[in-house]
Formats: structure tokens, C-alpha cells, sequence
């Protein structure tokens, strides 16, 4: 049986909340006994839904009452992925977990977080993680469970603090086993892996090839979608990119959806692209989706935007294309290169096919980008992710410098 999505928990690390000095400790208070449960509270009525929030610190105190419920596996779950993050030490949570596969690819996750963090000279400070469940199927003594963590994690850097935060998917699966629920799986969903949105890079190459001559094809104009952005007026040729709208925008949405734009399940790069869109750079709009870079949105059902906008791999491929005007870039060398409002695209693989955009929000006190991302949500995430599960030792990266004046 389905079961719409709820919040599960919260559960924190050395401190509850982040606070400008240092952190300390802070714990929920705990719910009497005797007051009714929340989800009994806010879905009494309606019992195909969750609950609406469960504190998992309440495991701590009432280890017994999860015997025969398995929101209290998932608590207990939730706390001690928290634990692990703030140790960046997996046995905590792994010694809980029946699947080997996974405790050894969350073994090597934290493994890379706490080396890079090292070589940064950067302590983690504290922790908070939150659970939302997403999907539910129950039957006779087993669960399965779609769960969206979400992570903040207080970083410490050279006596300045900054925080960043990221969302996590993850399937799990239970089994009530010995009077209790055991966590027998943990399937993470590696979003930044997924093909990105619409045609295949394939297709959008073939694409390219069997296109006309050059000459044959009307030269590029710029377009401006008044109808998404009726703040902007007509304007000259040149403009200079405004990197900080660029930022204030990535940081306004970094967690869901501009409902201006069509919302797609790969998201990173028509995220990307927005926020590039606000720092004044100027659409490329040819009407074919294999070339330019431009967004009209859905008109009768038809996807009217480019690859460019949308597609991590199209988007690296236009970025380094030279052009004397409109959006355009420079590649770098290294992350330190960058400025505010400039691109990233990540090769997972190693093979030329890149998967994934980010855009730069802020800095660390090294001078290291920190970035923004909207698949998986993640915002002021250090720029390398290795701290990802689709990070591998073969990934690649191209570092775009947006020109000042587009």
C-alpha cells in the first residue's frame, strides 16, 4: 500500500541550532507519556497518512515502543546517520544496518568527507539531519520506504563558520524480525547519475550533424521571455553580468522549484541556467533545440527550450564554444580561478559525457568555491563532491568563467 509523504524527524548533531558562536548542545524536549502521539494528533482521521512529525529523540528514551512500529526504526535510523555525519565515521551506523554493500559504500563516502576535510583544515562543528518519508509500501512484515534526508551540516574553517546544506534519497527496507523492525537495505538514489532531461546526448548530436550548412541557417538572436521576467525592458547589445543577482537567485531556489519554469526531474541545469538567466545574461533563441540557448517553457505540449538550457552535457559543450556575444565563458584551470555566479559541469565517469552543473554561491575562507544545486538540492556544498555517491576517482570537471559583460 502507497502512503503520501510526511516528516519523520529530526535529529541533531552537537547542536540543534546554528548560532554565530560556537555551538552547543541542544536536545527536543522530550513529549510526556501521557500526550497523545502527533501523527495520532494531526492525521487521527485519516489513517492512510504518516505521521506528521516524529522526534527520533524520543528512541533514546523509550527504546521499547519501536518493537512493533517501524517509524521507530526509521528514527533511529535518521539519529544515527546524523551521529555518523557529525563523527564522519560510519561504524555508528553501520553496526545497526543488515546490508554490507551498503555499509561499505557509506564507509567510503565519509572516508573521502573526513580526508578532503582534513586537507582543507575544516572541523565539522555540528549537525542537524531531518527525514521526510516520500513513499511507503507496507505489507505483512516488511517495509519499504522512499526517505529524503535533509542534511546541515556547521563547518569550521580558520575560526569562521558557514553552513551548508544538501538533500539525500534513499530506499530502505525493513523487516520485523524478532519482535522488532531491522533495516535489511539501503538503495541511495544517485540523482546527479541520471541522464539529464529530454534527448539523449546521442540524439542531440545526431541532431547537430544532420542540421544544414551553417550559411543556410539564420544567425542567433537574443530573446527575452517578457511573459516569465516582465522586470526587463529592451536594452543594448553589451550588459554587464550580475553576479550577485546570479547568487541571490541560486540561494532563493535552491531547494525547489521556480514555478515560472517547467520543473524537471533532472533539474541541475535548467537551475543552472535560470540563475544565469537572472544575472542578466542575454537568451540565444534559434527555435532549434539543438543549438543557442533559450527557454519559451511548454506551448500545447511541446518542450520549448534548448538542450543547452536543460542538459549538463549540451550546456558544457556551449559554454565552450568561442562567440564574440551574448552568454559565453572562459575555461579555467582550477576551482580557485572562479568567481561568483560561474559554472561547474562534473564528469562523472571520466568519459567526456558530463552529468552535472552547479553554480558558485559563496566561498570558503580558503578561497575554494562553494556551490549550489538543485536535483539534489544542496546549497554552499564544497565544490569537489566528493563527498557524493556519484563522485568516482575518474571525475572530471570544467570550470567556466561567465564573461563580465554578455
Amino acid at each position: 500500500m502507497s502512503k503520501p509523504s510526511s516528516r519523520i524527524g529530526a535529529a541533531g548533531g552537537r547542536q540543534k541550532r546554528v548560532a554565530k558562536t560556537s555551538p552547543t548542545a541542544g536536545t527536543p524536549s522530550r513529549r510526556p507519556r501521557s500526550e497523545p502521539a502527533p501523527e495520532r494528533m494531526a492525521n487521527a482521521p485519516e489513517k492512510a497518512k504518516l505521521s506528521s512529525l516524529l522526534q527520533s529523540s524520543g528512541l533514546v528514551s523509550q527504546p521499547h515502543e519501536g518493537k512493533k512500529d517501524w517509524k521507530a526504526a526509521i528514527q533511529r535510523y535518521v539519529r544515527l546517520y546524523n551521529q555518523a555525519e557529525t563523527d564522519q565515521h560510519a561504524r555508528v551506523l553501520t553496526d545497526y544496518v543488515l546490508d554490507p554493500v551498503h555499509g561499505e559504500r557509506f564507509g567510503k563516502r565519509l572516508q573521502r568527507l573526513r580526508e578532503r576535510d582534513l586537507f582543507r583544515g575544516v572541523l565539522p562543528a555540528g549537525s542537524e539531519t531531518k527525514a521526510e518519508l516520500i513513499r511507503v509500501n507496507e505489507s505483512a512484515g516488511e517495509v519499504s520506504v522512499l526517505l529524503r534526508l535533509h542534511v546541515k551540516r556547521r563547518m569550521e574553517q580558520s575560526g569562521l563558520f558557514y553552513m551548508e546544506e544538501r538533500y539525500e534519497i534513499e530506499r530502505l527496507w525493513l523487516r520485523l524480525a524478532d519482535g522488532g523492525w531491522q533495516v535489511m537495505q539501503i538503495e541511495p538514489v544517485i540523482a546527479e547519475r541520471r541522464p539529464k532531461y529530454g534527448a539523449s546526448v546521442h540524439e542531440w548530436q545526431e541532431e547537430q550533424e544532420s542540421a544544414p550548412d551553417a550559411a543556410a541557417i539564420a544567425p542567433s538572436m537574443p530573446y527575452l521571455n517578457y511573459d516569465l521576467m516582465p522586470g526587463f525592458k529592451l536594452r543594448s547589445a553589451a550588459i554587464r553580468y550580475r553576479r550577485d543577482l546570479a547568487a541571490a537567485y541560486a540561494d532563493r531556489w535552491w531547494n525547489e522549484g521556480n514555478p515560472a519554469y517547467e520543473l524537471f526531474e533532472v533539474n541541475c541545469t535548467n537551475y543552472v541556467s535560470q540563475c544565469l538567466f537572472a544575472g542578466n545574461a542575454t537568451m540565444d533563441y534559434t527555435g532549434r533545440r539543438g543549438s543557442g540557448w533559450w527557454y519559451k517553457g511548454r506551448n500545447k505540449g511541446q518542450e520549448w527550450w534548448s538542450y543547452s538550457w536543460a542538459v549538463a552535457n549540451s550546456m558544457t559543450a556551449f559554454l565552450s564554444a568561442a562567440r564574440k556575444s551574448g552568454l559565453r565563458a572562459i575555461m579555467v584551470q582550477s576551482a580557485g580561478e572562479l568567481g561568483l555566479g560561474d559554472v561547474i559541469t562534473y564528469d562523472w565517469n571520466g568519459d567526456g559525457r558530463f552529468q552535472h552543473s552547479t553554480i558558485v554561491t559563496a566561498f570558503d575562507s580558503a578561497g575554494q568555491p562553494l556551490v549550489n544545486a538543485n536535483t539534489v538540492a544542496s546549497r554552499h556544498r564544497y565544490w569537489d563532491y566528493r563527498d557524493s555517491y556519484a563522485w568516482t576517482p575518474a571525475t572530471r570537471y570544467r570550470f567556466f568563467h561567465i564573461s563580465d559583460m554578455i
